[in-house]
């Protein structure tokens, strides 16, 4: 490789940086990538289902029965509601994605300009001072400077840096000002380095996913063969192509449960759209459902539960000849620039002042204090341990350990003892209480040392702390660790990964938050990731939410959604797969069965539509947060299977009734849609119990609605007039069914609870 030394009044000129980017030797720009418009149409267009329903309007569209085409109107109006509303729910990710792209100081060509950090070439020289983030890793050429590394290493202590160290990529200037030269781009970077390990695919851990994906894999495999038998047993019968068709058509798309794969997007969506008011980022569709099952949090420290910033909590005056207020406001004028314990000490105390001044030694990590000379003395500001080791001191130090402490002096005497907090984030406190209420097992896991972190457990009412410093740890029993401590300091990168797989193994949900490079490997382990907006690039690319105004109180609402989401989507998912239930199960009954298929495409698509589509969705975006209990997967067949299989005990009694009564086709078909969709209106009344406004109005909306096309519409339907005594048939069989269903769903209820671990598995 060819490597340019440039004079730092030089910097590169245009070939060298021309050359630099045809080689690839540039800064990466790393986005959140979300599918192109493009890519949106063609993923929800080219379904499954979409090809298969597509293929069985071919078959109706070759019989001629035009009418019965209805079932591809809700087919299109599917797909074209789930295409709108992920194309709107892209436009908000990607609208909310545009975070501030960093601007550098660099010399190019003798002058300095300011370009954007992902045109920052291999060999470039750049200029760095408070407040730059170090956008590549560098080598100092001139300078000093402090840098934080917290970030990187987890560590707020700032570090000094002179000529020959190197700065690395994620940290930034705290104080003073460098000239240094790129020495690491890209995939070659310190934090490229970590994140390296955390590309790779990471497995969803949703059980909506697991419960959809096994839905359509069991339907996928049975569903081809099932309507080629129907088919030619529906032939053999009839001996009629066009009624065989269309029977066998009516059996098939009563079995796909399309809208259930919609629904469950399209709410989803609706919650993404909900939280980008609210200043959260969803980055990944169904990790609104897995916080909701967090049973474990690991939190980061810096940048998380505190803003990373300090401020004064109080001062113990040491000797009263002396006006300390004065004199910090003085020092603060001329050490503004020095470091965040000076921020806070500029931010209580800028009264203006008489002092004149005349020299200043800026702070250092490695001497712990700074000082300014006025004409009026010498005044120093620093850790009291390095300024004085009295025992007096070491009284006041052991006394005020809660705080940081800092010591006013001269030299003569000791003038005041500054006490300062580390600035917790607004509401954090209150969001761990309502996390502990939910019963979210809490853990700190921070690159910080022992005493820092316990101090701040203790502000947030942590109780039973339990600490261990990791980089003491020599032991590999990391799973018993994890579990029997609640705070953990001095923790690697590395070992925070380790710590939340630990975890996961012991049995639990876990979610992680953190802002720094050195939170990447744990943030993309955890089975819901997320990163505050203020932090390091890398750790907001690997995290499902991203909280835009790093709000540690949206944690709540983040909940609450996916409570809302997980409880109306199990709720409706039973309609859905009440539907496909009983279609199943009848289509395999009539292959054995030597009678016609009791309905046509047209009548199954009116009763969806009344008792499972439109009150499906509505009931899915009402506000819903009750806790999360007992497995989805279980939770739906509970409720759908009654509905169900009371369905099919209907239409098998219209059958025997038919051959013992000898009546036509026509009013078997007509008497099997009206119980359907009295079954249907049964499940529904008892999913909209208890009843409020939009409830009432939705149930008695869908039910007069049926009653139209029954009476008034019957013809378009395909249904007759039924003679009165198929009336009291249908009213008998309506109050037997609702015993039935109540003593169905008690047997499934006991039955699915008794045999529960078998089914989840």
């Amino acid at each position: 490789m060819i490597r340019y030394n440039p004079k730092t009044e030089e910097g590169l000129n245009t070939n060298q940086v021309d050359y630099r980017i045809k080689h690839g030797q540039v800064n990466y720009n790393c986005n959140v990538k979300t599918k192109t418009i493009g890519q949106i149409i063609f993923y929800n267009v080219f379904t499954l289902f979409n090809m298969l329903n597509l293929a069985l309007g071919l078959l109706i569209l070759w019989v001629r029965s035009y009418k019965n085409l209805l079932f591809l109107g809700v087919v299109l109006c599917n797909t074209l509601i789930s295409i709108v509303q992920e194309i709107r729910s892209k436009r908000i990710v990607d609208k909310l994605s545009i975070l501030s792209n960093s601007k550098v100081q660099v010399i190019r060509n003798s002058e300095l300009l300011d370009i954007d950090m992902d045109k920052v070439v291999l060999d470039d020289i750049v200029i760095y001072k408070r407040g730059s983030q170090i956008v590549a890793d560098s080598k100092i050429l001139s300078g000093v400077v402090e840098v934080n590394e917290s970030l990187i290493s987890g560590e707020e202590e700032p570090i000094t840096k002179k000529e020959g160290d190197y700065l690395y990529s994620g940290s930034f200037i705290v104080s003073g000002k460098c000239t240094s030269k790129i020495e690491r781009v890209g995939k070659d970077s310190y934090a490229s380095k970590i994140t390296t390990e955390a590309k790779y695919v990471k497995k969803v851990n949703s059980e909506i996913m697991k419960t959809l994906k096994r839905i359509i894999k069991i339907i996928s495999i049975i569903i081809v063969p099932i309507g080629i038998v129907l088919f030619f047993r529906q032939y053999s019968i009839a001996n009629n192509i066009a009624d065989s068709v269309v029977n066998s058509v009516a059996a098939i798309i009563g079995m796909i449960p399309e809208g259930l794969v919609l629904l469950t997007s399209t709410v989803l969506a609706v919650s993404i759209i909900r939280l980008s008011k609210k200043r959260v980022l969803v980055q990944q569709l169904y990790c609104i459902e897995t916080l909701a099952r967090v049973d474990t949090i690991c939190l980061d420290k810096t940048g998380t539960l505190t803003e990373g910033s300090m401020k004064v909590s109080d001062v113990i005056v040491l000797n009263d000849k002396y006006d300390y207020k004065s004199i910090l406001s003085a020092m603060s004028r001329e050490l503004v620039d020095d470091n965040a314990t000076m921020d806070a000490i500029s931010k209580e105390f800028n009264s203006k002042t008489n002092y004149t001044f005349i020299d200043k030694e800026s702070f250092s990590s490695e001497k712990k204090y700074s000082s300014v000379t006025f004409k009026e003395g010498k005044y120093i500001l620093g850790a009291p341990e390095i300024l004085d080791n009295s025992e007096n001191m070491k009284n006041l130090i052991d006394k005020y350990s809660d705080y940081r402490l800092v010591l006013l002096k001269n030299n003569e005497d000791n003038i005041a003892l500054i006490l300062l907090k580390d600035k917790i984030r607004f509401k954090a406190s209150s969001t761990l209480d309502y996390l502990r209420k939910e019963g979210v097992d809490i853990k700190i896991i921070s690159g910080d040392n022992e005493k820092i972190i316990t101090r701040i457990a203790k502000r947030l009412n942590f109780k039973d702390i339990k600490c261990i410093d990791m980089s003491k740890n020599k032991t590999n029993k990391i799973n018993q660790i994890a579990n029997e401590y609640n705070i953990f300091a001095r923790v690697s990168p590395e070992q925070k990964r380790d710590l939340i797989k630990a975890l996961k193994e012991n049995g639990h949900t876990v979610a992680m938050t953190g802002d720094g490079v050195n939170d990447v490997l744990a943030l993309k382990e955890a089975d819901c990731s997320i990163a505050m907006a203020t932090g390091a690039d890398a750790a907001r690319n690997v995290s499902e939410l991203v909280l835009l105004n790093s709000d540690f109180d949206s944690i709540p609402k983040i909940v609450e959604e996916g409570r809302r989401t997980i409880n109306n989507i199990e709720r409706s998912a039973s309609l859905f797969l009440t539907k496909t239930t009983y279609a199943t199960l009848l289509a395999i009954i009539f292959l054995f069965v030597p009678m016609n298929y009791p309905f046509e495409p047209i009548q199954l698509s009116l009763v969806s539509a009344l008792t499972i589509g439109i009150p499906a969705f509505i009931l899915a975006l009402e506000p819903n947060h009750d806790i999360i209990k007992g497995n989805f997967f279980l939770n739906v067949l509970r409720k759908s299977l009654p509905g169900g299989l009371t369905i099919v005990i209907n239409v098998v009694s219209v059958m025997v009734f038919s051959q013992v009564f000898k009546i036509n086709p026509d009013e078997i078909s007509t008497m099997a849609v009206i119980l359907v969709a009295i079954t249907g209106f049964i499940l529904l009344y008892k999913i909209c119990y208890k009843f409020n406004t939009i409830r009432l109005i939705l149930f008695t909306s869908l039910i007069a609605i049926f009653a139209i096309c029954i009476v008034g519409l019957r013809s378009i339907f395909e249904m007759v007039a039924l003679d009165p005594i198929l009336v009291v048939y249908i009213l008998l069989v309506f109050v037997l069914d609702i015993g039935l269903f109540n003593m169905l769903s008690n047997i499934c209820e006991k039955k699915l609870f008794k045999y529960k671990e078998k089914i989840i598995k």
